[in-house]
């Protein structure tokens, strides 16, 4: 059985998808394929990844008939996976070459993990370390911030991410979603952060009008959507002030945007 699956969700990216590919092949981790999925690009994003194909067999590269979009394109991808875990990398970002044996070793020292990701530091105990449901949900609010974390700082036991059904295929907030749904069932491990490098970039949607205006309305409607369920790790009491610590903290932020919008 293949290790770990690298999904490789792909648009519109010909002028940076061989870096991304090349950094994942030269990976000192070697247990591992490459799943590359085109979501109908209309450059030659296609043809570049075709080319690794044919050079290396580790790389397996598809194209979607229809334009998915994000989120169901990153389901897609993990349709074909064939490994124990699956890891995103996405094709405008980079992965180092110790971050597969980094979050392998993490998920195999805790084999009833559902997850990691990667975590802010903590002087208190070192990595990689095993949270509770219970745990990963008061961290994640109190001072880690765990959720806010991109597919590309996780690994996935990949029985776990399809037990659960994957990404919801909410416009930029699938991720804030999953990392919810799968905690409230699993132990999550925290692993070291700086494993990959996430580019930033005025093509991705988060640099948006849309992203800077919505991101934190979306956000707080996945917050309640799980305060609201009935498997909800945490108490009454713990997510009322935790309501309060949100309201406080987009306050703040509604101030800070406005008066960017007063400099400019």
């Amino acid at each position: 059985m293949i290790i770990v699956s690298v999904l490789i969700t792909l648009y519109n990216r010909k002028d940076l998808i061989r870096e991304t590919l090349d950094s994942v092949l030269l990976s000192a981790y070697k247990d591992f394929e490459v799943i590359v999925v085109d979501d109908c690009s209309t450059d030659d994003s296609y043809a570049v990844a075709l080319e690794y194909a044919k050079k290396d067999a580790r790389v397996r590269v598809f194209k979607n008939e229809t334009n998915l979009g994000d989120y169901k394109n990153r389901n897609k991808a993990a349709s074909y996976a064939q490994g124990k875990y699956i890891k995103y990398v996405d094709s405008d970002d980079i992965m180092y070459a110790h971050c597969l044996q980094v979050m392998v070793e993490a998920m195999e020292k805790y084999p009833d993990a559902g997850f990691a990701l990667c975590a802010k530091a903590d002087y208190y105990h070192k990595y990689p370390m095993l949270l509770s449901s219970k745990e990963a949900y008061k961290e994640h609010f109190e001072e880690f911030g765990h959720f806010d974390r991109s597919p590309g700082s996780a690994i996935i036991k990949k029985e776990v991410f399809d037990k659960v059904g994957g990404f919801s295929g909410e416009r930029m907030i699938g991720d804030f979603d999953l990392w919810f749904r799968i905690a409230m069932y699993y132990p999550m491990v925290k692993m070291v952060t700086g494993l990959y490098w996430s580019r930033i970039h005025e093509a991705q949607e988060s640099q948006t009008d849309y992203a800077r205006e919505q991101y934190a309305a979306l956000r707080n409607m996945v917050i309640e959507r799980y305060f609201a369920h009935k498997d909800c790790p945490i108490t009454e009491s713990e997510k009322n002030k935790y309501r309060q610590q949100i309201k406080r903290y987009n306050r703040f932020s509604a101030v800070k945007q406005f008066a960017q919008r007063l400099i400019r």
